[in-house]
């Protein structure tokens, strides 16, 4: 179809001197087109040549004579004018209530910066700087003034940082045109504002009801939200199922029960301590179930169904959140991800970005200061973790506690971070409502069309201090002397409506007195009663149960037909030879006589938990292979360089599996997990650590979420964490994954801790783990996982140890095991230990050239839950017994000494004693030296065999 006619219609607006600049311009651009300014060569390659150009280029229209330089230049300084204005109107934009006096100035969008004058632009066609506008406007200065209007008003833009084209033009014409903007009938205003009233009354009752309580006030960020009934609004039109929310507690609790239908008596009554108040049921929230230490008001979420259709519904869900604010992020994302994934069937689940989206709330010292933030933006678009867009709004109140923005970031704006990651950005003022639900429907349709994060920074400020028992004013006097005579949200919008003769003079006042006397009534009726002192809840029955008489064996037969399925490879696959030929070897592993590694039993149980329709995921840095070149669980053809996954081509697979290398990242990714093995319970979720310690950067999603989740908050997990573990000389950093830190935090059946050194106990134990996946005995599980033991076929074992048999939390030391009560009544000394040590005394043992007929030993495989009553009836077995060692390779004031020390105290009887065996107290948790290492660990094996010395470490030991 051709667009002659048009581009002819085009070139008719070009007349007098800007015919021979637009000549002088596309003869510019026929050499070189980047020699031209953009807004130009996009015209040329949109338009092709001017149509007078064609013909006899000397004759000119109406009798013109030929431009001048200066005629050329205002031109093109128009066009820069216009230019600077959508790239930079942010800067000059009215988007502070408050506290616009510590506004960086700028003279982007000055005329004079361009040598130009109103009379100027009053001169030029309007076609000349604006080809496209959809308006009617006569000149260039009407171009100016309404570029203004739409880019730098209570509303402006950033998304030229946004590099594909497509979106960026999207995003230019929806501003352009307006098209974006909300318009609202007169009763929608009144709803809005009466809206406001509800939140500002809320705050207020709180506040005369519940003086100097902590609650961490919404007021000067009001409009969040009706933004949030506006977004949840277009979401259940589009029948999206799930919104998955986080947000710090900034305006938490209005948000609970204006969004989320928490009931209005139930936040009542956690503001209470005695007498209490008795909750009375009532509809609105579904509610998540609390565990039994509970929290504070301000952490709690919620969740409510809202109908869209007969047989619909979207489900808002809001996150539990410590006071590490942002770390919610990752865990949101992950919620996002498993309710977008299809888990039913092999290979990867499969993800439907439009089956939920995240909605996160941050605040806006802790965007730009929170690395965790970084982590989470980073992850939004990776195939393991992306989301298909993320809707972000900073709930900027222009202070981080007492700290002023000049101190807190580094950058103009808290957003500047998104930049990096190609978000685009908003900025809008939070005393414009209808500016406000303006950016949450442009953010909810770029999600939907694009599938990538937006951001909106929510200008506003904060009435209050950081908590109500805060005094601002001591720290930012002038701002708070701008607040103080500064009108509420809900009082600028009234008068907006008085000015469009919507409401009359009074209306605000009427609507929050009929809030004030709805949320009176309501507390006024609740129940009073003495309450006795406040208790911990009965913790539920299954956290009780212990998870030993899971059964986990599979049959032999069984297995080998997994092992036979693992080894198939998809017809015309290269597979790396060398490597092809190592993993054929694990054909013959289970045959009379073979001993099975410990990849290989990780892959049989992998494969048979989706067998029985257990879907699993598992993510860490280098998982696809492995840190330590043992997994290979996606394998890459040599030629074309194309993936395949052994377990996704499992005929015997009733589930998906997931296999993701994850970015270097430990909080965000551990987080993500988290989140997703909550949403997706019956799913065994798996993060492994590139070396254990490297955990350490995720430490607040651990101490928070995960050893405590259940307690606070009832939120259940059985993830599993392959922390490798063990000390072989390669320094500090990559020797403990820190086991003291988690066996401190053992309490209430949290979790399972466990250092297991065999490859069956390994196969037993992830198969307990995803046997007890969403059910009440749902736990994490903290796994030393081995390094050098990957190989060492001290680990390896036969194939019946699979076919029979369960975890055992004692294993019998091999090769020291006194197996007759005679050989035990001589036994003096029972070493105790787990992991690594207790494999390295095993050979030692049985090279040594003497007997140890009074020693005997046991592994410790669970640490935690301590497997006290077996150890008990095993101490019983030995008639003479004089002393308990625990033996391990971790300092005394690391690994399990301080933990099991109490425990094996209580088990001595008479005069026996018990003792430790180990490195010494240190603050490095291990010597970077190999040799000094290699002395140090000789010497501990030697001392609890009771041998001749094993040399002196030069640490002076």
């Amino acid at each position: 179809m051709s667009n002659q006619g048009s581009n002819e219609r085009f070139w008719e607006n070009f007349h007098g001197p800007n015919m021979g600049y637009i000549e002088e311009q596309y003869e510019q651009y026929t050499n070189d087109p980047s020699a031209v300014d953009p807004t130009l060569k996009e015209m040329f390659d949109e338009h092709g040549a001017p149509d007078w150009m064609a013909g006899d280029t000397s004759v000119k229209t109406n009798g013109a004579v030929s431009p001048t330089d200066k005629d050329i230049s205002k031109v093109t300084s128009a066009i820069k004018l216009v230019e600077a204005i959508r790239r930079h109107g942010h800067l000059q934009a009215n988007i502070y209530a408050v506290g616009s006096y510590d506004r960086p100035t700028t003279n982007l969008l000055d005329l004079e910066t361009y040598g130009l004058k109103e009379k100027d632009l009053e001169e030029m066609p309007a076609e000349w700087v604006w080809p496209d506008s959809p308006l009617k406007l006569q000149n260039a200065l009407q171009v100016v003034n309404t570029l203004k209007e739409r880019y730098a008003g209570t509303i402006s833009f950033e998304f030229g940082h946004v590099y594909n084209e497509d979106e960026r033009k999207w995003l230019q014409e929806k501003v352009d045109t307006g098209s974006f903007r909300v318009s609202l009938s007169n009763e929608e205003k009144k709803q809005l504002l009466r809206r406001l009233a509800a939140v500002e009354g809320f705050e207020n009752f709180l506040g005369k009801t519940f003086v100097a309580q902590k609650r961490f006030s919404i007021e000067g960020l009001d409009v969040m939200v009706p933004m949030l009934d506006h977004i949840i609004q277009l979401a259940s039109g589009d029948k999206i199922k799930n919104i998955m929310m986080g947000m710090a507690h900034r305006g938490r609790l209005n948000v609970l029960a204006h969004i989320l239908g928490k009931p209005y008596e139930r936040i009542f009554s956690e503001f209470h301590h005695s007498p209490d108040k008795e909750l009375v049921p009532s509809e609105g929230s579904t509610g998540i179930n609390y565990g039994w230490t509970g929290d504070v008001k301000y952490h709690f979420g919620a969740r409510r169904e809202i109908e869209n259709g007969q047989q619909s519904a979207t489900r808002v869900t809001l996150s539990h959140n410590p006071s590490h604010l942002e770390y919610v992020n990752p865990v949101v994302e992950g919620f996002t991800r498993a309710a977008q994934d299809d888990r039913s069937e092999p290979g990867y689940a499969q993800m439907d970005k439009d089956e939920a989206f995240g909605l996160l709330i941050h605040g806006d010292a802790a965007f730009i200061g929170e690395g965790v933030v970084a982590e989470t933006l980073n992850m939004s678009d990776l195939p393991g973790y992306r989301t298909g867009g993320t809707v972000h709004i900073i709930a900027n109140n222009l202070v981080g506690f007492t700290t002023n923005r000049k101190h807190g970031r580094s950058t103009r704006y808290a957003s500047d971070l998104a930049k990096g990651f190609e978000i685009p950005i908003v900025h809008v003022n939070a005393d414009d409502p209808v500016a406000c639900l303006s950016a949450m429907a442009l953010s909810y349709e770029y999600r939907q069309k694009f599938h990538k994060d937006f951001l909106i920074d929510l200008v506003g400020y904060r009435r209050f201090g950081h908590n109500e028992m805060d005094e601002p004013r001591a720290t930012q006097p002038r701002l708070y002397s701008e607040i103080d005579e500064h009108p509420t949200a809900a009082a600028v919008y009234e008068k907006t409506l008085q000015e469009e003769s919507i409401v009359e003079d009074g209306t605000l006042d009427d609507m929050k007195e009929k809030v004030e006397e709805e949320l009176r009534e309501i507390y006024n009726n609740m129940d009073e009663h003495e309450a006795t002192a406040a208790d911990v809840k009965d913790r539920p029955s299954g956290v009780e149960r212990p998870l030993d008489e899971i059964e986990t064996a599979v049959d032999l037969e069984r297995l080998r037909g997994l092992n036979e399925g693992l080894l198939k490879r998809p017809e015309g696959f290269n597979g790396f030879k060398k490597l092809e030929k190592i993993l054929q070897r694990r054909g013959k592993m289970l045959e009379e006589g073979q001993k099975v590694d410990w990849a290989t039993a990780e892959a049989l149980a992998f494969a048979s938990i989706l067998e029985d329709g257990r879907p699993i995921r598992i993510t860490g840095q280098d998982t696809e292979r492995g840190t330590f070149a043992h997994r290979h669980m996606v394998l890459h053809d040599v030629e074309t360089g194309e993936t395949y996954c052994p377990l996704h081509g499992l005929e015997q697979a009733n589930a998906s599996f997931d296999i993701h290398n994850s970015p270097l990242s430990e909080a965000g990714v551990i987080g993500f997990e988290y989140g997703y093995s909550v949403q997706a319970p019956e799913t065994l979720v798996l993060w492994e650590a590139q070396f254990g310690d490297f955990a350490n950067a995720g430490q607040v999603i651990f101490d928070q979420f995960i050893s405590a989740g259940r307690a606070k908050w009832g939120e259940k997990s059985n993830m599993i964490f392959l922390l490798p573990h063990g000390y072989e000389g390669q320094g500090p950093e990559h020797s403990s994954a820190r086991l003291e830190r988690f066996l401190q935090m053992g309490a209430e059946n949290n979790w399972t801790v466990a250092n297991v050194t065999s490859s069956a106990q390994y196969f037993h134990l992830l198969r307990r783990q995803a046997a007890i996946s969403d059910r009440e005995e749902a736990r994490p599980l903290v796994l030393m996982s081995p390094k050098s033991l990957l190989r060492n076929q001290r680990v390896a074992v036969e194939g019946t140890h699979f076919s029979e048999g369960k975890f055992q939390p004692i294993m019998r030391q091999p090769g020291l095991t006194k197996e007759d009560d005679k050989a035990r009544e001589k036994v003096k000394t029972l070493l105790l230990g787990s992991g690594k040590i207790m494999v390295e005394i095993e050979d030692t043992v049985e090279n040594a050239d003497q007997s140890f007929e009074t020693i005997d030993a046991v592994r410790i495989e669970q640490i935690y839950p301590f497997p006290e009553k077996r150890l008990a009836e095993i101490l019983e077995t030995y008639p003479n017994l004089e002393e308990l060692v625990w033996v391990q390779e971790e300092p005394q004031n690391m690994g399990s000494w301080y933990f099991v020390e109490g425990i094996l105290h209580k088990l001595l009887k008479g005069d026996q004693i018990h003792r430790y065996v180990g490195r010494p107290h240190r603050a490095s948790p291990s010597v970077g030296e190999p040799n000094i290492h290699k002395t140090e660990q000789n010497r501990i094996i030697h001392e609890a065999l009771q041998m001749s010395k094993g040399g002196n470490s030069n640490e002076g030991n």
